[in-house]
């Protein structure tokens, strides 16, 4: 897969891919809630503190305190804690994008 159905996954990946460029961070990804706002987050990795981008994008969502969660795109690194996501929001659309654009859904 090469395009997203929904024009809002197509904001997620650009926001996503422009952290990861615009940073230089390992991984990127961005979410949208439930009434349409979005978020992003990098992958941290210090001695007091690790999460993938999921995680600290979940994270950053969760203290807007967000009801639920529509789609969330992933770039760089495509080890990612999907769990968090999927428990939140059973019916969450998760995306990976690799180095070469491709998308692969993850849910």
């Amino acid at each position: 897969m090469n395009s997203f159905e929904n024009i809002e996954d197509q904001k997620l990946a650009t926001l996503a891919q422009a952290t990861l460029k615009r940073t230089g961070a390992s991984q990127a990804a961005a979410l949208r809630d439930s009434t349409g706002r979005t978020y992003v987050a990098i992958a941290i990795n210090t001695s007091e503190l690790t999460l993938d981008a999921i995680q600290a994008v979940f994270t950053v969502a969760m203290a807007s305190q967000i009801s639920g969660i529509e789609a969330l795109v992933l770039t760089g690194n495509a080890k990612g804690s999907t769990g968090i996501i999927h428990t939140h929001s059973p019916s969450a659309s998760i995306f990976h994008i690799d180095e070469s654009g491709e998308i692969t859904a993850l849910r």
